[in-house]
């Protein structure tokens, strides 16, 4: 009794040192999501200007164009996964990857290839492991990124659009992040970057936005020319729109974070309190056991005596 009172003990210890752990990780990943949704505040409205920016130049030129201009028959695209480069994270990058995955199946039954591009040790070992080709790959800055981070991914992801598809390039851009919600709710969404998808009502509304008027469209004048315009504005779109979506990927990392290690901390002092029962209990069936001996040793040295009397 007494050696599984020792293997209670041993392993209270080792639950309690794992809580500590996981608490600590709880904490710190509660402290960053704070400059993380800081980041992602000020990064969105940026980037929302831009794309404002560039439905006013695409509504008022006929300028054939990668950031406006849909192929008529797109043959390729390409594919931005971003996950982390952490674990402990519960289901983060696992539900992003299955995002990815069905979104490249989509995009093969419309005949198209699909090139992959990752960002975070998750993809990478994912995709890794199954063998699959992958055009480019970024670690080291999942949890933190920096504007930096965001043009290094852009670079390949805008030359590939640029280029003709014959040369290796694609047609369409296609991003897949965790969109931060709430600390709570973190949703992996799948988002066309190029060419840039706005229906008609949806151009009206972001130049009526822009110029306070609604029914006529302004029509606008471009130095030297509309499709130099859109030529200055796309690199810029997309270091915007990766680095936002970089920004949103970090903060829901962060918060999937402290959701996973505060259950594993409250799964730990469950455990402590339930191995503790168990101690006590072995414990006091030990006690017994050792009183219920000194009685019967008591009640039997009691008979002898009065068996020699």
């Amino acid at each position: 009794m007494g050696a599984q009172i020792r293997v209670y003990k041993r392993r209270i210890k080792s639950v309690t040192a794992t809580k500590k752990i996981t608490k600590a990780m709880e904490m710190i990943a509660a402290s960053r999501i704070v400059k993380a949704q800081r980041q992602v505040a000020a990064s969105s409205p940026y980037a929302d200007e831009l794309t404002r920016a560039v439905t006013a130049v695409a509504t008022g030129s006929n300028t054939k164009h990668a950031l406006t201009t849909e192929a008529e028959h797109p043959t390729r695209a390409a594919v931005l996964l971003v996950t982390s480069d952490r674990g402990l994270a519960g289901g983060y990058s696992s539900n992003a990857i299955k995002a990815a995955e069905k979104l490249a199946e989509q995009l093969r039954s419309e005949g198209k290839e699909v090139d992959s591009y990752l960002v975070g040790r998750k993809a990478v070992a994912y995709y890794s492991f199954r063998e699959r080709e992958v055009k480019g790959s970024w670690t080291g800055f999942s949890d933190s990124p920096k504007y930096g981070d965001a043009k290094e991914v852009a670079a390949p992801l805008i030359e590939a659009v640029e280029l003709e598809t014959a040369e290796g390039g694609v047609d369409e851009l296609h991003i897949v992040f965790t969109e931060f919600v709430s600390m709570m709710t973190q949703v992996p969404v799948a988002r066309r970057l190029l060419p840039l998808s706005l229906d008609e009502d949806e151009r009206a509304a972001a130049l009526a936005e822009q110029t306070g008027k609604s029914g006529i469209l302004p029509l606008y004048e471009f130095e030297p020319s509309a499709e130099g315009v859109l030529d200055a504005l796309l690199p810029r779109y997309v270091e915007s729109r990766i680095y936002n979506a970089l920004l949103q990927a970090a903060a829901s990392e962060h918060a999937a974070r402290r959701r996973a290690m505060k259950s594993a901390t409250d799964n730990a002092e469950d455990l402590i309190k339930s191995l503790t029962r168990l101690s006590n209990a072995a414990r006091q069936a030990d006690i017994t056991q050792e009183i219920s001996e000194i009685v019967g040793g008591a009640s039997a040295l009691a008979d002898a005596s009065a068996g020699s009397d």
